[in-house]
This record gives C-alpha cells, sequence and structure tokens, in this order.
C-alpha cells in the first residue's frame, strides 16, 4: 500500500500521545484513589468497581482518530480494473485445412463460436475488429465498441484456398492505425492496442522464399507489429492428426503448424498458445480477455478507512453517552 499523501500521516504522533496521556492519566487516578482513600470504606461504598469496559469510550475515539488519519492520507493499493480504452484485431484463419474435422464439428465451426464468445467476454471500453484470410486478407470489421457487427461477420466466414498469414497481420495493423489516426486528436491519445491471430498452419502466400526473407511474410509483418508497438498473440488451433478431403477419396494432412506461430510472436513482442478443442480454444480467449480487457492499476482505497474510521467513532460515543451518560 502507497499513500497519495503521505504527511497526513504525521498526525500518527498525536494519537500516540493521545494513548500515552490517557495511560498516565489512569495511573495517576490510581495513585491518587490509594493515597487518599479509606480503601476500607470505599469497598462498602463500591463493592463492585468499573471492568475493562470503562476502557471502550476512550479506545474508539483513539482508534477512530487513528483510522480516519490514514484515510486523509490517500492510502492507494494496486487492483484490476476494467481497461476504458484499448483496440484488438481478431485476425482469423479460413483457409481451406479449417475444413478439418479433427476438432469436433470442425475447425472453422469451432473457431467462430470461441470468436463470438470471446466478443461477449470484452470489456465496454475495448474496440474490436476483425480480419480473415486465406489467399488474401480482408477488413471484415473495423474497430468499434459494438459487438453485433463483429458477431455477424464471424457467422458469415467462407473457406477458401492458400494462407497469407503475413497479409492478414498487416491488415491488422494498418486497420490498427487507421483508427488510431481518427482519434489522435483526442486528449488521451490513440489507445493500446494488440492483434490476435488464430491458424492452423504455416504461410503458404506468398511462397517461393522462407517466410524470414518474404517482405510481405508473416514473420516480417510480426516485426513491422513490433516496430509500432502492437504486439501479435497468436493460437495455433487444430491438431498433428488433421486431414481434409481436396479430391474425392483423397486426404490430404493439415497438421497445426505451432512453430511459426510461436515465431510469430515472438517477433512481434505476443504471446504464443495452443489450443486442440473448441473448449480449449474457449479458454485461451478468455485468459486474453482478461489480459486485455483489464489493467493492473493503483486504485484510492480510502473508502473502507473512513467507513471503519466513522464505526469507531459512533462505537466510542455511543459507549460514553451508555456507560458514563455523557460523552466521552
Amino acid at each position: 500500500m502507497v499513500f497519495a499523501q503521505p504527511w497526513w500521516l504525521v498526525l500518527l504522533v498525536v494519537v500516540a500521545a493521545l494513548v500515552v496521556g490517557y495511560v498516565v492519566l489512569l495511573r495517576r487516578r490510581r495513585r491518587d484513589v490509594i493515597r487518599f482513600t479509606n480503601l476500607e470504606l470505599l469497598d462498602k461504598v463500591a463493592p463492585n468497581r468499573p471492568g475493562w469496559w470503562r476502557h471502550l469510550p476512550a479506545v474508539g475515539l483513539i482508534a477512530a482518530l487513528a483510522v480516519l488519519t490514514v484515510a486523509l492520507a490517500g492510502p492507494m493499493a494496486e487492483a484490476r480494473v476494467p481497461r476504458n480504452r484499448a483496440t484488438v484485431m481478431l485476425v482469423i484463419d479460413v483457409s481451406l485445412s479449417m475444413q478439418a474435422t479433427d476438432v469436433e464439428p470442425s475447425r472453422l465451426a469451432a473457431a467462430q463460436a470461441a470468436a463470438k464468445a470471446f466478443a461477449d467476454q470484452l470489456t465496454p471500453g475495448i474496440n474490436l475488429g476483425l480480419v480473415s484470410f486465406a489467399g488474401t486478407a480482408a477488413v471484415l470489421v473495423s474497430p468499434t465498441a459494438d459487438r453485433e457487427p463483429v458477431k455477424r461477420a464471424v457467422d458469415g466466414l467462407k473457406l477458401s484456398e492458400s494462407t497469407a498469414t503475413g497479409e492478414a497481420v498487416f491488415a491488422a495493423i494498418q486497420s490498427v492505425e487507421t483508427f488510431s489516426q481518427a482519434i489522435a486528436g483526442t486528449e488521451d491519445g490513440p489507445p493500446p492496442a494488440r492483434i490476435v491471430l488464430m491458424s492452423d498452419g504455416k504461410q503458404t502466400v506468398p511462397g517461393g522464399v522462407t517466410p524470414e526473407e518474404e517482405p510481405r511474410g508473416s514473420f516480417t509483418a510480426a516485426r513491422r507489429a513490433e516496430e509500432v508497438g502492437i504486439p501479435v498473440s497468436t493460437i495455433s488451433f487444430g491438431t498433428e492428426y488433421g486431414s481434409i478431403e481436396i479430391n474425392p477419396g483423397e486426404r490430404t494432412p493439415v497438421a497445426v503448424d505451432d512453430a511459426s506461430m510461436q515465431r510469430i510472436a515472438e517477433l512481434s513482442g505476443g504471446q504464443f498458445f495452443t489450443a486442440a478443442t473448441e473448449e480449449e480454444l474457449r479458454q485461451v480467449y478468455a485468459e486474453l480477455g482478461e489480459q486485455i480487457g483489464y489493467e493492473t492499476r493503483r486504485v484510492d482505497v480510502s473508502r473502507p478507512w473512513l467507513a471503519g474510521g466513522a464505526m469507531l467513532l459512533v462505537v466510542g460515543i455511543g459507549a460514553g453517552l451508555a456507560l458514563g451518560r455523557r460523552l466521552p
């Protein structure tokens, strides 16, 4: 715990002085009673001496002063609070390999259900956009706080040939930058952004060179994302034994490519996840939703101290009236 105005804590010295003063007065009163009182007569007149509860009014008031002093100092503690501004681009692979049924009912159907759940879980302050990609990439929904357009676009995803992962990341970056420029004139400036990329296979477009060398490849796009401060969190979705039927009676293996997705996350400064079932994918999206939708900040926690001080004050005053029929 830290304090916004710690100099108020100096008043605790006054509280400590009151405690010392009260103890000194108790001892002096006991000494005077013993010195000037006929003890035999005192036992007959007041055989039942007040117990520990006679100190309750003073204890309540002194404790109230201590607690209220802490409240005045403005105690602050770290807490998870919903973000009121951020941009997220959800990038979903719709290449033909997404029709594989190693994830029930299919990779695409499971991805659609999990993506819609992700949209619903995000806090209201998050602007969410959607990019789909196969041989090319398309920005289906620009960043918006309205979740319905995103969910409708997710429902309408259609499969196509090839996998242009790099183009998808570049498209997401461009969409974020366009959105940020539109609100750059606000007092707080553009919000922080992140790309969430879900795919099941390695890049096939463009071909001919390795992804490390391709100017429009996924690794180049990941480096560009790191340069502009937009980390890419990747989800490798599927299993090693997935396959699809392109020609009748002919099965083509479409094993998931964890290595490429992990490399994209590393280059961009994001995180890498794997999911082999719809439930696992939902859990990954839920974790990302917590990370993206909430942040740890120092918040004012003086209200409980104020409430506690007020209650102790009431206890002290009430005890004084009940025991001595006067204010303490």
